[in-house]
Order: C-alpha cells, then sequence, then structure tokens
C-alpha cells in the first residue's frame, strides 16, 4: 500500500511521529511536512520518502502515482479551509486535490478546538465529499490508562478507516490487546 501523509501545523507532530512509527513494513510512507512541522524526519519508519512542503510538481502529487490513501495528521484549519475550498497552492493541499478527484480515502486530523463555525462549514462540506474528517477525540473504552496508550489508540482508529491492519488497542468486545 502506498500512503500519502501530510502533516500540516507543529502542533500535533509527535502524533504523526507516532503514526509513522507504527506503520507496518510493508507500507510504503510517502510524507511530507510544512515548515512548522519538519521534525517529523527523524522518523523511524524504512519505508519512508520525504518531499518538500512546496514542491508541488513531486510524484506524490500526481494520480498516476498511485496512491491508494492520503492522511493529513495533523490537519491546521489554513490547510483544512484550502482543501475545502479547492485551493492547492502547497504540497499538502496538493496531495488532498488530487485524492479527492481521484475518489481515493482521503483522512483529515483537525487539530484545533473549539472548532468555529467556518472550520465545522468546510469539514461539512469535505465530508459530503468523501472525506473522512477525524480528529484526536479521546476514547474511555479500550482500557485505556495514558495519554500513551490514548495516543495508540487514536492511530489503531485512522489505522482502521485507511483500512491499514494492525493490532494497536483492544477491540470492544475483547478482541485485540494492545500489550
Amino acid at each position: 500500500m502506498k500512503l500519502a501523509i501530510a502533516i500540516t501545523g507543529a502542533s500535533g507532530v509527535g502524533l504523526a511521529k507516532r503514526f509513522i512509527d507504527n506503520l507496518p513494513q510493508d507500507i510504503e510512507a510517502h510524507i511530507v511536512a510544512s515548515q512548522n512541522a519538519s521534525i517529523v524526519s527523524v522518523c523511524e519508519n524504512k519505508k519512508a520518502f520525504f518531499y518538500n512542503n512546496d514542491d508541488i510538481s513531486a510524484s506524490v502529487a500526481s494520480g498516476s502515482f498511485g496512491v491508494d490513501a492520503t492522511i493529513i495528521l495533523p490537519c491546521s484549519m489554513n490547510s483544512l479551509a484550502k482543501i475545502a475550498c479547492g485551493i492547492s497552492d502547497n504540497l499538502p493541499t496538493r496531495i488532498a486535490a488530487v485524492a479527492l478527484k481521484e475518489r481515493k480515502t482521503l483522512l483529515l486530523a483537525p487539530r484545533e478546538m473549539p472548532f468555529s463555525t467556518i472550520a465545522l462549514e468546510n469539514m461539512y462540506k469535505l465530508s459530503l465529499m468523501g472525506v473522512i474528517i477525524s480528529p484526536p477525540v479521546m476514547a474511555y473504552y479500550s482500557d485505556i490508562k495514558t495519554l500513551e496508550d490514548m495516543e495508540i489508540f487514536l492511530i489503531g482508529k485512522w489505522y482502521d478507516a485507511l483500512n491499514i491492519p494492525h493490532n494497536l488497542y483492544k477491540r470492544w468486545g475483547g478482541g485485540i490487546d494492545a500489550k
């Protein structure tokens, strides 16, 4: 599976790093980070390819490149608004536009709260287009005891939405144990 991962904004970049580090080895990750999120270059995933935020001609920005799914984690409100309005002036917004035109899975993890009415309208508009809107929202099941447990749970939920097999958290009904 080819996965495009865009990281917009610095807030939540640690969660994006953990998302990448926990990817199964058979996932080919194509990563672009905004200038504010450039610390992601220390990720440990062995099948990771990094791109410049401003290179909208990068291979990952083409529908013919064959990305299976795209996630923007975290997704700044600026990026969310641009995607909702069809503005693709940097690589993260361009790969989102390609995902939309190719009707591929696109997951956005908005990072700011509370959400303004404008942000909610943009999320609604994108949801109508089939975009998965999945902010990092806490959950209280699955035997979560620490912040790390919560982050692993969130990553597992995002993997579920992207059809990435995992056993990161205990599923409802006593399924897989994360430890």
